[in-house]
């Protein structure tokens, strides 16, 4: 089986917006052992939709395509899916009859079926006539429902290949393709193979370094396949296995998962979208353990990427930004004689704000962060990309340089300086060398 998606907006075109669901959908079908065979992105554009679906209804088997089912008037998934089909639209009454509803329950009026139309018709008649847009299928599409959103799926065939129109939410594409087109997959018969993918994700080397010691296991031809990708100084390995049941792919995989977690043990930080923050979560709750942060050059990302984990307030007890010298003095208690000595990117200041966040947040553990983030601002004696961090434990504190690059832009170097600041902390609660 071959299997397309097509990405339908103009601000997918333009670069205005980044396509996660293509990635998304294609790694989702891979996992049902559907192969895709085409990557289509299309602007709002009435020829351009029914080219592309045209095109595609000739060449897959399966056609994925999101975005352009709202109510507005460049949602034109429908029109152009009905004119490829060669069939009219038509209005869909129980599609209606849900969408009326869900907006029924956000007003606080009745949602009994048989009068919610009525009723919103009542109240709100431009409303319910751009939701009638919505609930305007093809002839003979079947309505694939959208429980947390208002724009019904399409699931139909169109040519040689049979099309599930979703939305371009990105959490509304997912619920609907896991609940609505993985069954109607699974009852066609067309998800006998499963693949599995485990993403191991680490942090600590470079991905020539790391792959320097795994050459066995990303060989050409292997069983699992392994492949090794970076993103942002996390290194994953993706192991891709395949079997006829999830359990037997599983175990397929599982010497070689096994394997990867002895020979890097020291370095993995989790699975799937887990990242350093949720590494340094899981640790915490392990060790039930406090932490603070005081950041200067990293602006906070610190503190951001910890609190986008949920329960972390349990063990997260706050930061502190002392960006200038001043916000050092007065917020961390950082002598000014230390500052005017060493200067505010130093071993020396790293240190004591490190020790004044565990200090005046009471945590266990206090990580900090001084550096030079650019483009300007560098010296020939600390250039841009030099980073301090501190680390106080109940051990003792201490600091260490990092040298992310002059040439390196002002994000990376803050991103790369937050990620190094955490998986110290992490290493140290893992009982890794630190």
């Amino acid at each position: 089986m071959r299997a397309e998606i097509i990405a339908a907006g103009t601000e997918l075109i333009s670069g205005q917006r980044v396509d996660t669901n293509t990635a998304w959908i294609a790694t989702a079908l891979g996992e049902l052992g559907i192969a895709c065979a085409y990557h289509t992105t299309v602007g709002d554009d009435m020829v351009e939709y029914v080219t592309a679906l045209a095109l595609a209804s000739q060449r897959a088997d399966l056609i994925l395509m999101t975005g352009g089912l709202g109510p507005t008037q460049d949602d034109i998934t429908r029109d152009a899916v009905a004119a490829v089909a060669g069939r009219k639209l038509v209005l869909d009454e129980p599609s209606l009859i849900a969408i009326s509803t869900l907006f029924a329950s956000r007003r606080g009026i009745s949602t009994d079926p048989s009068r919610v139309v009525a009723q919103l018709e009542k109240a709100w008649p431009d409303l319910v006539a751009r939701n009638r847009i919505q609930a305007t299928l093809p002839e003979s599409a079947e309505p694939l429902p959208n429980r947390v959103g208002t724009a019904p799926g399409i699931w139909m065939r169109l040519g040689r290949a049979v099309i599930a129109c979703l939305p371009g939410v990105p959490s509304e594409m997912k619920i609907m393709y896991r609940e609505q087109v993985v069954p109607r997959l699974s009852a066609m018969g067309l998800t006998q193979q499963v693949t599995r993918i485990r993403k191991i994700n680490m942090f600590g080397r470079g991905e020539s370094e790391i792959e320097a010691d795994a050459l066995d296991l990303t060989s050409r031809g292997r069983i699992p396949e392994v492949g090794i990708t970076a993103h942002q100084a996390t290194i994953s390995f993706r192991v891709f296995s395949h079997g006829s049941t999830p359990d037997i792919a599983d175990e397929i995989a599982r010497p070689t998962v096994e394997t990867i977690y002895e020979r890097f043990a020291d370095l993995i930080i989790g699975e799937g979208d887990d990242d350093l923050e949720e590494a340094v979560f899981a640790a915490l709750t392990e060790r039930k353990l406090t932490f603070a942060c005081a950041e200067s050059c990293t602006g906070g990302t610190i503190a951001h990427k910890l609190t986008q984990v949920p329960g972390i307030s349990a063990w997260f007890r706050g930061g502190v930004v002392s960006y200038s010298n001043a916000a050092k003095q007065d917020l961390l208690g950082v002598p000014e004689d230390l500052l005017a000595r060493h200067g505010a990117v130093s071993s020396e200041v790293a240190a004591a704000m490190t020790e004044a966040a565990r200090s005046r947040f009471g945590a266990d553990l206090a990580v900090s962060t001084t550096g030079v983030a650019g483009p300007g601002g560098g010296t020939p004696d600390k250039p841009v990309g030099l980073v301090w961090l501190g680390l106080s434990t109940p051990e003792g504190t201490k600091t260490k340089v990092l040298r992310l690059g002059e040439e390196q832009p002002r994000e990376v170097i803050q991103e790369r300086a937050a990620k190094h600041a955490l998986n110290w902390a992490r290493r140290w609660l893992k009982g890794f060398e630190s």
